[in-house]
């Protein structure tokens, strides 16, 4: 489905000319409709009156780039038809609300394949859309718990760490509604069909895990925290302290790598005499005390240049607002800024995208207010009446 003239402005990309509505919320179905965005497709986020609990102005809202801003009431008796109507131009339809919601509102799948029975519909859940606990409340947290992953994230003797919310909401739950989608997509431009995209955090932390399943089950991974090769059981795949009091994060795992490492770590002379095998469980600790004081010696900017652009697999670790800085992220424009809000620049390139295989031009980095563009999406879309529902309350115009 071909995009209108005012969506298309701007926008390069695999996904141009795809269309994706978005029904407002928090977290990862916003970040997945952000990543569709990025590459190309036009994205209508659909605002609530007051929008939704943001602990960001929306002028800071980066999950809000690049999409067109309309606010519709769906509480108001003209809104849901505003939404179905919405579904019927569209290719796909995002939301995330707890099970059941949709169908309440007036907008579930049902409703919107009446209009549209091409449109590919992603729910976004914790918990999924069934089982016994698919309509509790959670968080990011709570969903990694439950899966194993969580469980893994630590040092040993010690409490499971938090990784941010990454891991869940973002990597188990944003990643995999885009991928859901887009292959609903591809199968509903064979068919004529579209279909629900079930997507729960749940669920994908679990898929995140695959690699690690599959070594437990060959013995080569351990169900404890901290003792295994990539969760800082192994000396040679830790972070250490440095003499200003910053870190260097060490993953030198094959021997190749690992013997790059320990020359340039004990250089000038090399390794000491003596120096506990890789694979020396017994003299692990000894191995990994013989490491904290050699990257005692000097700062992290010095230890930065040793091991920089060699085969040691050796970096600092950077703050957010420190890595956009680091030269080789600086060089690729892993991160832009667009009206003065620094972010993370779209991923991945395509070589027939402009500006250098990044698809992060000014427009579709920009950050709309909500209900900017609803006169102009309406009534590009063909609504007749887009004064009328105005005046009735049922769409707003910032």
């Amino acid at each position: 489905m071909a995009a209108n003239q005012a969506g298309d402005q701007a926008r390069t990309g695999p996904l141009a000319g795809v269309r994706v509505v978005e029904l407002a919320g928090i977290g990862p179905a916003p970040l997945c409709a952000m990543l569709l965005a990025d590459l190309g497709a036009e994205v209508i986020r659909v605002d609530r009156p007051g929008g939704p609990p943001l602990p960001v102005p929306f002028d800071k809202d980066v999950t809000s780039r690049g999409k067109r801003r309309i606010v519709v009431d769906l509480k108001h008796p003209r809104g849901a038809a505003v939404v179905l109507r919405l579904a019927g131009a569209c290719d796909a339809l995002i939301e995330g609300y707890r099970p059941g919601v949709a169908e309440r509102l007036g907008v579930g799948p049902a409703a919107c394949w009446a209009r549209n029975p091409r449109l590919v519909y992603g729910r976004m859940t914790g918990w999924g859309q069934d089982g016994p606990i698919a309509q509790s409340a959670g968080h990011d947290v709570a969903y990694i718990a439950v899966t194993g992953a969580l469980h893994a994230i630590g040092r040993a003797g010690g409490p499971p760490q938090v990784p941010v919310n990454y891991l869940g909401d973002f990597g188990g739950g944003s990643m995999f509604l885009a991928v859901g989608v887009l292959a609903a997509l591809l199968e509903a431009r064979k068919t004529g069909r579209g279909q629900v995209v079930d997507a729960a955090i749940v669920d994908g932390a679990a898929v995140l895990q695959a690699m690690t399943y599959g070594l437990l089950a060959d013995g080569s991974w351990t169900d404890q925290r901290g003792v295994n090769r990539l969760d800082t059981g192994a000396p040679y795949y830790d972070v250490y302290e440095t003499a200003d009091g910053r870190h260097m994060a060490v993953g030198a795992l094959e021997p190749a790598f690992y013997a790059r490492f320990t020359e340039l770590l004990f250089a000038p002379g090399g390794p000491p005499s003596g120096l506990p095998a890789q694979h020396d469980q017994a003299r692990r600790e000894e191995l990994r005390e013989l490491f904290a004081a050699r990257f005692a010696q000097r700062t992290q900017q010095e230890w930065a240049k040793v091991f920089e652009g060699t085969d040691a697999c050796v970096a600092p670790v950077l703050s957010m607002t420190e890595a956009p800085h680091y030269p080789h992220l600086a060089a690729r424009g892993t991160f832009t800024e667009v009206d003065g809000v620094l972010q993370p620049a779209p991923a991945p390139r395509f070589a027939r995208a402009a500006n250098g295989g990044a698809i992060s031009a000014l427009e579709p980095g920009r950050i709309a207010r909500p209900g900017a563009h609803t006169r102009e999406v309406l009534a590009g879309l063909g609504f007749d009446d887009v004064e009328d529902l105005l005046a009735d309350g049922a769409v707003r115009q910032s």
